[in-house]
């Protein structure tokens, strides 16, 4: 039965498409090619004709958009048009656009663009609405939209047809534009601290500046491998040591990594360098900037996510990684003083490890385990082992830590930032460092990088830097629990495997 009614329903959608088809061969025999048409003036939207009634009512306005529905009676009709806004109600009738237009009218289907010329007034029922007084076709759809009241549900089609998703699910539509203004709201921020926005490479020949494992390219022309970059940081920070004091990027990163609710194999990051600060000047920093950004996109400070309220009025928590992971498992790192003993803890807590890991990467691997699921309320991580920061800045009073930072929120990390590691010296003990444990396996271990080296030898300033996910960011304002949520065209496996 099952078969059948899929047979049915084939046969049915087959029969409309051809409809569709004829409906265009039919135009263009006539003339009419609607995909012949260039522009139309468009004066006015949706939710501007409703936001101000009072003032256009009885005014002659031009709309365009997308027909979401139509209502044919004898001589009159109503249909829906949907623009960048929203929807618009219009009226239409025969003995006002025409008899051979109104044919036309009655032959359009749901989903065709059009163009609506008309005079604004409500109906008997109150509805603002559109008099229509011309109604042209701009674009044909070929195609059947989701039926109407259970529209595109699959998720999985809604990310890989993100155009009929932004169609059929107007809140997608205003995630989207959310997005768009928090990216501005970011950039006059920064803008408005006399931070300069540049722009660095992304085909790099070292990926650097993160643990990640980078996507790797031919580049024909020179017969050389590089990588697409998994950071802006080593960059950025030359352009420090060149006495550019301030400067930030947004751009697109890439990790070949797995795909879940919060990862995605390329991402949007922003990074943020400043001369003559540290990793305190870089929390008031963040600190300020989601505020601002909240209150300019949202208008509050208190959001919304997954149903908690996130508070980002309070000024946000600070704690050390060191105790965090006491006051959440009990064991206190300042306790265990060497490898052996922080395995000794693993082992008797259920931490897998690997037989390289050190100290720090052990207290990193409780923190993981105990603490990132309690971290609800915006909340500073200090304070990070060396073993796991080689581009950040020793602690000088406790040299094993670094003056670094993570912002978690939603049990979700969303910052990254450190006192910036400007000791060539050291900064190349640590690179060989991480080329070791490459070498043991470790394929997102940084690699040696002698440019970034030699600019640390002409000399950096005392630097503070930060790293912020916007696609996080964006989650949190717009209450989407998924990072695909808010990646228009979010990283997909391909149908043919």
């Amino acid at each position: 039965m099952a078969e059948q009614q899929n047979n049915r329903e084939e046969q049915e959608l087959n029969h409309l498409l051809k409809v569709r088809r004829e409906k265009l061969s039919e135009l263009c025999e006539s003339g009419r090619d609607p995909f012949q048409i260039t522009k139309y003036d468009v004066t006015a939207h949706s939710m501007e004709v409703k936001e101000n009634y009072e003032e256009m009512e009885g005014k002659e306005v031009s709309l365009a958009g997308r027909m979401m529905s139509k209502r044919v009676m004898g001589k009159a009709s109503f249909c829906n048009l949907q623009d960048l806004q929203g929807n618009i109600q219009s009226y239409v009738a025969r003995d006002d656009i025409g008899e051979e237009a109104y044919k036309d009218f009655k032959k359009l289907d749901i989903g065709d663009i059009i163009g609506i010329r008309g005079v604004v007034f409500k109906t008997k029922t109150g509805e603002i609405s559109i008099h229509a007084k011309s109604v042209e076709l701009l674009s044909k759809s070929l195609q059947i939209l989701p039926e109407k009241f259970h529209g595109l549900t699959n998720t999985d089609m809604r990310y890989r047809q993100r155009y009929v998703d932004l169609i059929m699910n107007p809140e997608v539509k205003d995630t989207f534009i959310k997005r768009s203004q928090i990216v501005k709201e970011i950039r006059n921020f920064l803008d408005g601290r006399n931070f300069m926005e540049v722009e660095t490479p992304v085909l790099v020949a070292n990926a650097g500046g993160a643990n990640a494992r980078p996507f790797q390219t031919h580049f024909n022309a020179l017969d050389e491998d590089v990588n697409l970059r998994i950071s802006l940081e080593l960059y950025l920070k030359r352009l420090i040591v060149g006495g550019m004091e301030r400067v930030y990027e947004i751009g697109r990163v890439f990790r070949n990594e797995g795909t879940d609710t919060k990862h995605n194999p390329e991402f949007t990051l922003l990074e943020v360098y400043q001369a003559f600060t540290n990793y305190e000047g870089m929390m008031e920093l963040t600190e300020t900037m989601f505020r601002e950004v909240a209150r300019k996109v949202l208008g509050t400070l208190q959001v919304e996510y997954d149903g908690e309220i996130i508070d980002l009025e309070k000024p946000f928590a600070r704690i050390t990684m060191i105790d965090a992971v006491k006051q959440y498992s009990g064991v206190d790192f300042r306790e265990i003083h060497t490898d052996e003993e922080a395995k000794a803890a693993a082992r008797e807590h259920n931490i897998q490890f690997e037989a390289r890991h050190k100290k720090g990467d052990i207290l990193n691997l409780f923190f993981e385990e105990y603490v990132e699921d309690k971290l609800v309320q915006p909340t500073f991580v200090t304070d990070h082992p060396v073993d796991i920061s080689p581009l950040s800045k020793r602690k000088p009073q406790d040299p094993e830590y670094t003056e670094r930072f993570e912002l978690y929120i939603t049990r979700r990390e969303f910052a990254n930032a450190y006192s910036e590691l400007n000791d060539p010296i050291d900064q190349r003990e640590r690179f060989l460092a991480q080329e070791a444990l490459k070498a043991a396996g470790d394929d997102e271990a940084c690699s040696m990088d002698e440019d970034f080296i030699n600019a640390l030898m002409i000399g950096m300033p005392p630097t503070g830097g930060l790293g912020i996910g916007i696609d996080r960011f964006v989650m949190l304002l717009t209450n989407s629990y998924a990072i695909r949520d808010v990646l228009l065209f979010p990283t997909m496996k391909s149908l043919d495997k």
